[in-house]
């Protein structure tokens, strides 16, 4: 820029800014800087895992840069984004990674949160034709637990899903869920139909004698108000089971 050009205003300056940036490639920004950077001139889907995390934990420190500390952080969990979901703020925080705060880790934890409700959310109003539709829908959402946790999926008379909430989650070998919360929420969205659904983080598929009892209660407290279980599905990483398939319902 030529000395005699004198910027008048902030938007100059910020132009001149971008306009030099250009004459510069990537790997002559500070390490800090090189994801951002990369993402405005390229797009995202050209960053790797580790660049789009060092954007989320934002800055290093003296001897390590925010992409190094994200590629410890991968380091820890094999490479795997799944694993990662499932970790909370707090495990993420008392990893031995210098760095690695408690506020980091709340920033990661919430990005994942969103992208897992933005999975969840393309699915909102999906028409149910099968329990494979409520398969692939529970396992945008179930993927991340790792304890035992019961929702349900709130359907309208076009058997569209209008709502779906986790009720109760509880340890790595079962939870409870309490109908008159489930019926009440229902009234509340004004549903004709639900689907009763947990996950079993054990892998095993095969329904207990307390899931069998638990179906039954609901559905005959339903029956009352008009309102109509259709199915409850367990899911692992093994697959699905339907109790309406198995004809249990």
């Amino acid at each position: 820029m030529r000395e005699d050009i004198k910027p008048i205003n902030k938007l100059y300056i910020d132009f001149a800014i971008v306009y030099n940036m250009r004459k510069y490639s990537i790997k002559d920004w500070a390490n800090d800087d090189q994801p951002r950077k990369k993402l405005i001139l390229k797009g995202a889907e050209s960053l790797t895992n580790a660049e789009l995390l060092a954007i989320l934990i934002n800055s290093g420190t003296p001897t390590h840069s925010a992409l190094d500390i994200a590629k410890q952080l991968l380091l820890f969990v094999g490479n795997d984004l799944l694993k990662l979901g499932t970790m909370s703020a707090k495990e993420m925080a008392t990893l031995p990674i210098k760095g690695l705060g408690e506020a980091k880790a709340i920033a990661i934890k919430a990005s994942l949160e969103l992208g897992i409700r933005r999975d969840v959310s393309k699915h909102v109003k999906v028409q149910i034709t099968s329990s494979k539709d409520v398969a692939h829908f529970l396992k945008a959402n179930f993927q991340y637990h790792q304890r035992e946790v019961f929702a349900v999926l709130f359907l309208n008379r076009a058997n569209k899903i209008i709502h779906f909430e986790i009720v109760s989650e509880g340890g790595i070998t079962g939870t409870v869920a309490d109908p008159r919360i489930i019926l009440k929420k229902a009234i509340e969205h004004q549903s004709t139909g639900i689907i009763l659904c947990h996950n079993h983080p054990s892998g095993n598929l095969k329904p207990s004698t307390a899931d069998e009892m638990l179906t039954k209660k609901i559905k005959t407290a339903a029956s009352f108000i008009d309102i109509l279980v259709t199915d409850h599905i367990i899911v692992s990483e093994e697959g699905y089971f339907s109790f309406a398939d198995e004809g249990m319902i």
